[in-house]
Parts: structure tokens; sequence; C-alpha cells
């Protein structure tokens, strides 16, 4: 009996701890993200300069509030 309720405790620990570091997880890289976009106003500039396109500053906040709605 104490051999069987050993294998269920270790095996809960395991599904604990798997659910628990997927959270964490998640947690921490959302806030990697916020912090450090992977997109910002100089890429988008040097992405539409490599286009042969000069952007206007308006052109890039409208690119970035795309890409700002559609991480929400």
């Amino acid at each position: 009996m104490n051999i069987i309720l050993a294998i269920v405790l270790i095996i809960l620990g395991i599904l604990a701890g798997a659910v628990g570091g997927f959270f964490i997880a998640q947690r921490l890289m959302k806030k990697h993200l916020q912090e450090n976009p992977p997109i910002t106003e100089e890429v988008i500039v040097a992405m539409m300069s490599q286009m042969g396109r000069k952007p206007s500053q308006k052109q890039v906040n409208q690119v970035m509030k795309q890409i700002n709605e559609n991480m929400k």
C-alpha cells in the first residue's frame, strides 16, 4: 500500500510541477515581450527602407498601431 501511495504522490508532484512551470514560463515570456518588443519603430523603418520606400512618421505610427492591436 505504501508503494502505491508513493507512486501516486510522485505522479501528482510531477503533474503539479508541469502545470506550475507552464504558467510561470507563460507569465515570464509575456513580461519579457512587453519589456522588449520584437518589432520597434526602427525595425519598421529599416524594413520599409529595404523595400525601397522612405516611410513617413505617420506610416510608421500606423504600422505600430496595427501591430499593438494584433498583440492584444
